[in-house]
């Protein structure tokens, strides 16, 4: 009762204070999106292209790249009204934005943030948010999270965020999080006793939520078999994993040994919250906010059920337009709607955004973007890859630009040999570029290391 009472408290009251303190709208926000998601199909897509007329016209007279990229073509904003007309203009990429990250900015825009992406494809991004583009992003997560039961408020565990966002978090984030009863745990340095620790942790607070990558709670659901320890009578209700790609094998354990439900989400910090799944097994568009194509190989827009590279245009971010942003994931529209009556469309197949574990000298397992952050922030790299050939020999594959020093090459060194142990061999090769799978997809993680 009181923990109801406390969530209760939560939703109404602390969380609405702590969102408007940060000029966000995201209750607002929610409310609409919680009655829009049970709409037909058809109104959504009424709903949707109106927004797409009204952010197109915005933009193109206050971002001076959209003004300057529909006068190039020949277009007004009157001509983009629908997702088809979108195929009038070309592709966002990671390096059209890099290239003009200026013009990119909206001349009449507040304050926007920047934020770098992980570089799951081998080149990190960095971009500017504004609170409009997070207000949407929070209130798309909180709708997801209360179609399965739980809500802002109930006790939650993340398995989450970088060593440098760790030890950053100040006081008011901290407060917050207690407040709001989330409680964040490093998904980094994984040794066996420090997994331990973590399922020691789930087993005290008895979360009703988990949140984080799937390969994390796949190891913690592995760790807890092996060592017998019971996970599956703690009362929690589900299982939220997002940032990599969920294999079938991954769920069934997960689902076996926590006595719950897991719940994909597909997304990023660049190109946004896109879909989540809900309880009847659906990945649902967040439609009313994201505009998504599929493209075959030669950038023409598929058919729904066809599947190709996504697309997406992100209605909430006329301070730093993400339009038709090329994702490299792969996915298709379902043909087929919802048994659980919402009127998202659907996206299915979708195969990207994996990650894997690196194993250190010493034998403790690392989440792979312990890796990445050692090389993401750092400046003259263009593309990167690592590839961990066994205990004592990593290589680094580097596409570099004229920004590249020899202080960053000892900046790499000594960071990987800070994870992986003093004596592991760092092999750097320096390329003109970096070649995909036979898939087509970029891995910039790769351990050889065999289980």
């Amino acid at each position: 009762m009181l923990d109801a009472l406390y969530t209760k408290t939560v939703v109404h009251g602390i969380f609405p204070l702590h969102e408007r303190l940060k000029g966000h709208d995201s209750v607002e926000i929610r409310a609409q999106l919680e009655k829009s998601q049970w709409l037909s199909s058809e109104k959504i897509q009424e709903l949707q292209n109106k927004r797409l007329a009204r952010f197109i016209q915005h933009i193109s007279y206050t971002v001076p790249y959209y003004k300057q990229l529909l006068a190039d073509n020949g277009l007004t904003f009157s001509d983009i009204t629908t997702k088809q007309d979108l195929a009038r203009l070309p592709f966002l990429t990671k390096s059209v934005i890099t290239k003009h990250f200026e013009q990119l900015k909206n001349q009449q825009s507040g304050k926007v943030t920047p934020f770098t992406t992980g570089g799951s494809s081998g080149t990190p991004l960095t971009f500017l948010l504004s609170n409009e583009r997070i207000s949407h992003d929070v209130a798309e997560k909180w709708r997801a999270t209360r179609w399965w039961g739980v809500d802002i408020g109930d006790k939650e565990i993340v398995a989450w965020g970088s060593p440098i966002e760790l030890t950053t978090q100040d006081k008011i984030k901290e407060l917050r999080d207690k407040l709001l009863r989330t409680q964040l745990l490093p998904a980094f340095d994984l040794t066996e006793q420090k997994v331990l620790d973590f399922l020691n942790t789930i087993q005290i607070e008895k979360p009703k939520m988990l949140f984080g990558y799937p390969s994390v709670y796949y190891l913690l659901a592995q760790t807890a078999q092996k060592h017998q320890i019971p996970l599956n009578n703690l009362g929690i209700k589900v299982i939220f994993v997002t940032s990599e790609r969920l294999y079938p094998y991954q769920r069934e354990l997960i689902q076996q040994v926590f006595n719950a439900p897991v719940a994909n989400g597909y997304g990023g910090r660049d190109a946004g919250f896109i879909a989540h799944e809900c309880p009847d097994g659906s990945m649902h568009l967040s439609a009313e906010d994201i505009v998504v194509e599929i493209i075959d190989d030669n950038g023409k827009p598929l058919p729904d059920g066809e599947q190709g590279e996504i697309v997406v245009t992100h209605l909430a971010t006329s301070d730093f337009p993400f339009v038709r942003y090329k994702t490299g994931d792969i996915g298709a529209i379902s043909t087929s709607p919802c048994s659980c009556g919402r009127g998202l469309p659907i996206l299915e197949k979708i195969e990207g955004r994996s990650t894997d574990f690196v194993v250190a000298a010493d034998g403790t397992k690392m989440h792979g973007l312990a890796l990445i952050y050692v090389i993401r922030e750092l400046s003259g790299i263009s593309h990167f890859k690592i590839i961990q050939k066994n205990l004592t020999e990593t290589q680094i594959q580097l596409v570099t630009t004229n920004e590249y020093t020899p202080e960053t090459e000892k900046t790499i060194i000594t960071g990987l040999k800070a994870r992986l142990g003093q004596d592991v061999a760092i092999h750097i090769d320096y390329l003109e570029e970096i070649k995909a799978e036979k898939s087509g997809k970029y891995r910039y993680v790769v351990s050889e290391i065999s289980e």
